[in-house]
């Protein structure tokens, strides 16, 4: 059933399916036009049949995209159970309970989705890290397993996002681009402390402005599946717990 896999509340990534040249380029919605080299972030709203479900209109910054009706887009869902993706169409939009709803016809079956890209989610989190020797670097690219020197002391850090492909943490001092460090950090997944130990290659490394710390990116490199999806539960276990609480304060 579509209800074991999607529920009400999982984020949504949205965009145009079927463009074929770029006079496409955008979609008059009515009210402005929906950028179709562009991804919009919702939520599911409810599941009402196996083929039909209801997303809360995406926005940009305080202006409902209202996507045509008839329109064929591409959904990818982040859900408890990993990555999905499906075609659907819009069959209706409305506003239900001050909320501005899309129905969307589902034109394909879901299909796990495996991409390169995850939602980023913001948060503080402590982490320790240290850079790869030449050594563990060497045995890493070889694909050899047990090398990692445990003993060696890690300097203390700070994530500032994460997602299931990587996170951006902040450090007194930059590093190379393509760089490999060892990151060890805990999470709060069911109400249990998981901790994990990832390689992750330096993707960025940068100063902001007016700041006293670098900021910097790693994609994580040696991740597996189980890994990633229990990274990616915590991030939504997190995100619910965020809209249960504005819920309640509001």
């Amino acid at each position: 059933m579509l209800s074991d896999y999607i529920t009400p509340g999982d984020r949504l990534e949205i965009t145009a399916a079927g463009v074929e040249n770029d006079a496409e380029l955008h979609i008059d919605s009515g009210d402005g036009e929906f950028d179709v080299h562009k991804s919009y972030r919702t939520r599911v709203y409810d599941i009402m049949t196996e083929d039909m479900i209801s997303i809360e209109m995406p926005m940009e910054k305080t202006k409902l995209i209202l996507l045509p009706i008839g329109g064929n887009f591409d959904l990818c869902f982040y859900t408890r159970k990993g990555l999905y993706q499906c075609y659907a169409t819009v069959h209706d939009r409305y506003r239900s309970n001050n909320i501005y709803i899309l129905e969307m016809e589902l034109t394909t079956n879901l299909r796990k989705f495996q991409r390169r890209e995850y939602y980023r989610f913001n948060c503080i989190l402590d982490m320790q890290c240290r850079k790869l020797n030449p050594d563990e670097e060497k045995k890493l690219i070889n694909h050899e397993v047990e090398f990692i020197d445990t003993d060696i002391t890690l300097e203390d850090g700070l994530i500032v996002d994460i997602s299931g492909g990587g996170a951006r943490f902040v450090s007194d001092h930059s590093y190379e681009q393509g760089e490999f460090m060892l990151f060890k950090f805990t999470l709060d997944v069911d109400g249990k402390d998981v901790e994990y130990s990832l390689i992750g290659q330096i993707v960025l490394s940068t100063k902001p402005e007016g700041k006293e710390n670098y900021e910097n990116r790693i994609k994580f490199v040696n991740i597996d599946d189980k890994e990633r999806e229990s990274i990616i539960k915590y991030i939504f276990e997190e995100e619910r717990k965020i809209r249960n609480r504005k819920t309640e304060d509001s």
